[in-house]
Order: structure tokens, then C-alpha cells, then sequence
């Protein structure tokens, strides 16, 4: 081959190799630091993503532990000893449970918690239930209405138990007062066994009620009017289209609010402290006021502390009611 075929063969080849692309004029080579900086950005910034959720969470989890988990576990250790309020305690092992059995005052607690309980609970929810169903209408301030009906709700519970303790008192007291001016004798509502306890479920109640309301109402206008609209058409009258179409409906708000009020008189202290102090006697002493009385009254924190936890048990498997009530509400919806 002449030496000219020589050298357009070697271009041919030349022109069909593959060529090699070389790094551009603009790009950073393998070890500029602009690369390098920007791989510890990266890894700066997942580090912080990874990371913010604690941060956010963390507050919280320090305020639970401190002022949740660390005093439970210090009443369980306390439980099992016998100590006063100050200093140290000696190892009594399950004798505070032991007690507990035998307490006629705890039966007399219980007994009373079941009473306050049954008295506050089914007539909140009725009331509630009714105010919820007539402010529920167009009616002319029914904004105001519903507030009015909130407000003891949001007061605090010391705050209503001092004006209560006022009202009800058996010398000078508006109720007792209001009785006269129509010719009745006075009733002595805190200080005898017979009324204290239902002068206390008649304070709760009225503090109760708007809770209650404010919860009806908002499943009450989550209840489709065709189906109102339709049973009207059917000739079901009032009663029947609430008996028979809304309060089924509302089964699923009825068992939150059941086991929240039931959880709500459990924890029931400010109200009752303030008006009567568990008294007279022992005749509206609850658990929860037993608690306080053992521990700071009688001394025997050791003893308090397993009555507290008993109470906590309780709390505990109304708590898991409500959580399994609410899973099936939203299973319904």
C-alpha cells in the first residue's frame, strides 16, 4: 500500500475510535476542595435532618420523665416501705398492700368514688346532650348561649369550689338565702353526710356540662341532614328521628365522652378539697382524696404511695378503654 493509503487508513481508524471525554474546562477535579466542601454540607445537612425530630421531641420526653415516669418510680419504691412524709423509711416489703385489704377507709373511698362517679357522670352527658341538641337549632344568640354554658369548664377548679363553698354555705349562703325568701328552711348542704356529697355531684355537673355539649354538638353537625330530611319524609316524628337515627349515630362520641367523664371524677381533688375537705367525717372522702390525706395528714407516705398506685391502675384501664373507644369511632368514620 502507498504511503498515501497508509495515512487515510490511520485517519479512517482515528475518526471511528471512540474519543475520550476529558474532564470540562469547568468542572472541579477529583480533589478540589469545592467537591469536598459540599460533600460535608450534605452530610451536615442529613445529620441535622436525622437529628431535628429529637430536638423537637426531646422537651417533652425531659418534662414526662421528670414529672411522670421518675415520680411513679419513686412511688413504687416507696410503696414498700414505711416513712413519713420527711426522712428515710424503713423496708416493709407488701405490708402497705396488705393494709390496703383490710382498710375499712379505702372501702369507705371506693364506695364514695363510686358514688361521685355514677352521680356525675350519666347526668353530665344527659344535660350536656340536651343543651347540645337545642343549641344545635338557628336560634337568637346561640353563640353566646354555648359560651355561657362552657365558661365553668375553663374555670379553674379552686376558683369554683370557693364561690360553690359561698353559695351553699348554711348561715349566709345565696342558696339557703333564695330558700327563705319562698317560705323554706335552710338546707345545710356541706356540712352533713346525708347532702354534702350531693351538693359536690351538683357543683361537678354544672362545671361538666359544657364539655359535654361542646362535644355532642360538634358530632350532632357531622350528622348527614339527608338522612334527617329522609326519616321526616318517611313520617318518623322528632323523638323518633332522634331516638332512632341521632343517638345511634352518636354511639361512638357517647363511649369517648363515657370513659373521659368516668377518668375526669377519678381525678376530681381541687373542687372537693376546697369544699368540704372529704368531710364531714369521711362522707365525701374519694381516692383520690384519701391519697392526699394518708400522705400528708396521717404521715404515712409509704401507705399513700401504694394507694396511688392503685389509683394509677385504675386510671390505666380506663385509659385503655378510651383508646380502644376512639380506634373504633374512627373505624367507623
Amino acid at each position: 500500500m502507498s504511503p498515501r493509503g497508509e495515512t487515510l487508513t490511520a485517519a479512517g481508524q482515528a475518526a471511528t475510535r471512540p474519543a475520550t471525554a476529558g474532564p470540562a474546562p469547568d468542572d472541579p477535579a477529583p480533589d478540589d476542595p469545592a467537591r469536598a466542601g459540599s460533600r460535608t454540607d450534605g452530610t451536615r445537612s442529613r445529620r441535622r435532618r436525622r437529628w431535628a425530630p429529637y430536638l423537637f421531641v426531646g422537651p417533652a420526653g425531659l418534662l414526662f420523665l421528670a414529672f411522670s415516669l421518675v415520680p411513679v418510680v419513686i412511688a413504687v419504691a416507696l410503696s414498700f416501705q414505711d416513712t413519713a412524709t420527711l426522712g428515710d423509711g424503713a423496708w416493709v416489703g407488701a405490708d402497705n398492700y396488705a393494709t390496703m385489704l383490710g382498710d375499712p377507709l379505702l372501702r369507705t373511698a371506693l364506695l364514695n368514688t363510686l358514688v361521685f362517679t355514677v352521680g356525675t357522670v350519666p347526668t353530665a352527658m344527659a344535660i350536656g346532650l340536651a343543651l347540645a341538641v337545642a343549641l344545635n337549632r338557628p336560634l337568637p344568640g346561640r353563640g353566646l348561649l354555648r359560651a355561657l354554658f362552657f365558661v365553668p369548664m375553663v374555670a379553674a377548679g379552686v376558683v369554683v369550689g370557693v364561690i360553690m363553698s359561698w353559695i351553699f354555705n348554711p348561715d349566709y349562703g345565696v342558696a339557703n338565702n333564695a330558700l327563705r325568701a319562698v317560705g323554706l328552711d335552710g338546707l345545710p348542704w356541706l356540712t352533713s353526710p346525708r347532702t354534702a356529697m350531693v351538693t359536690l355531684v351538683l357543683v361537678v355537673v354544672w362545671t361538666r356540662i359544657g364539655f359535654c355539649m361542646i362535644i355532642y354538638l360538634g358530632a350532632l353537625q357531622s350528622v348527614p341532614s339527608e338522612l334527617r330530611e329522609a326519616a321526616a319524609i318517611d313520617g318518623a316524628s322528632r323523638w323518633q328521628r332522634f331516638r332512632r337515627l341521632t343517638v345511634p349515630l352518636l354511639a361512638p362520641t357517647t363511649s369517648i365522652l363515657l370513659i373521659l367523664n368516668v377518668v375526669f371524677s377519678l381525678q376530681a381533688f381541687d373542687v372537693i378539697y376546697v369544699m368540704t375537705g372529704g368531710g364531714p367525717g369521711f362522707s365525701t372522702t374519694v381516692l383520690i382524696q384519701y391519697v392526699f390525706r394518708s400522705a400528708f395528714a396521717d404521715a404515712r407516705m409509704g401507705y399513700a404511695a401504694a394507694l396511688g398506685l392503685l389509683l394509677v391502675l385504675i386510671l390505666l384501664v380506663f385509659t385503655l378503654l378510651r383508646q380502644r373507644a376512639t380506634t373504633k369511632a374512627e373505624e367507623l368514620l
